[in-house]
């Protein structure tokens, strides 16, 4: 089995920094943060620009420290929650399949974070030198609902927010 949780580590994670590298940076023709920024915008997601790089960020160092298995749990939440803000803002209204723009793709990625989660990032891994080469059950519970919770505050509770130029242009 260590063999299968560092395979299964080593590709969501990397696919994970990449995918958040095309954010950050623009590789591997990605949008980098300014086209990630206007997509924020158009999808309502404020502010912007911290949340694509809160994105871009979580996606590559969620996905850095979950294929090296370095506090397995908490790099499954920030990379669950951006899967669940994916979900929520982008996808669900097509349906599950990825074919049609659904959130298939999304909740893959999810459950074999949550997975990895549970069973831990096995002897081969960073949290292995710490004693921590399983997690369990509350591994699994923490990522996903620090997951689902990270998703709904940041896209949710920012909204409600007054936008810094209101709040100066009131003042």
């Amino acid at each position: 089995m260590a063999l299968g949780t560092l395979l299964l580590r080593l590709t969501v994670g990397g696919l994970f920094v990449g995918h958040g590298l095309q954010k950050l940076t623009g590789a591997f023709d990605g949008p980098g943060l300014d086209g990630v920024t206007g997509m924020m915008t158009s999808l309502d997601i404020h502010p912007p620009r911290q949340n694509a790089i809160a994105a871009a960020s979580a996606e590559t160092f969620g996905g850095a420290a979950l294929a090296l298995g370095i506090a397995t749990p908490a790099a499954a939440a920030a990379l669950i929650a951006t899967m669940t803000t994916a979900v929520r803002k982008v996808h669900l209204g097509n349906g599950v399949w990825n074919a049609k723009g659904g959130w298939e793709y999304n909740a893959v990625l999810a459950a074999a974070a949550a997975a990895i989660a549970a069973d831990g990032p096995g002897p081969i891994s960073f949290d292995a030198i710490f004693k921590r080469s399983t997690w369990g059950f509350g591994g699994a519970v923490f990522a996903i609902g620090a997951g689902i919770a990270g998703s709904y505050a940041v896209t949710e509770y920012a909204k409600r927010a007054k936008p810094v130029a209101e709040v100066a242009a009131a003042g």
